[in-house]
C-alpha cells in the first residue's frame, strides 16, 4: 500500500508545517508547495502539549537529539504510531527503543 493512499495516513507534529513549507514559501516554489501541503493534509497533525513537551524532553536527553526532532519523535511515541518515519537517518537510529524506525528506503511497495 502506498503511504499516502490512506486518510489519514499517520501522525505528525504541527511542527511540520514549519519545517516542511517555510523554504518553499520563500522561494515561491508552487509546485513543491502544492505538493507539501497535499501530504501534510494526509497526516493527523498534533499540537504540542506539556506531555508531549516532556516526552520530547527526555527522548531530547537520551537520544542527543535538536528540540524539533525530539518533539517529533515524542509526538510518534505519544500518539503510538506504528512506526516513524524518517530521512534523518544520522539522529533517528534503528535502535531506537521506543518505536519502530524506518527509513523511506525500508518502505517496500505492495
Amino acid at each position: 500500500m502506498r503511504l499516502f493512499e490512506r486518510n489519514p495516513a499517520g501522525v505528525g507534529s504541527v511542527l511540520l508545517i514549519p519545517e516542511l513549507l517555510s523554504q518553499p514559501l520563500r522561494r515561491r516554489r508552487a509546485a513543491e508547495i502544492r505538493v507539501l501541503q497535499f501530504m501534510l493534509s494526509r497526516l493527523d497533525l498534533i499540537a504540542m502539549d506539556v506531555r508531549t513537551a516532556d516526552g520530547a524532553a527526555h527522548l531530547g536527553a537520551k537520544y542527543k537529539l535538536r528540540a524539533a526532532d525530539a518533539v517529533h519523535l515524542s509526538t510518534a511515541v505519544i500518539a503510538n504510531a506504528d512506526r516513524f518515519i524518517t530521512n534523518n537517518t544520522k539522529d533517528f537510529p534503528v535502535s531506537i527503543a521506543e518505536i519502530d524506525v524506518t527509513y523511506p528506503a525500508m518502505l517496500v511497495e505492495a
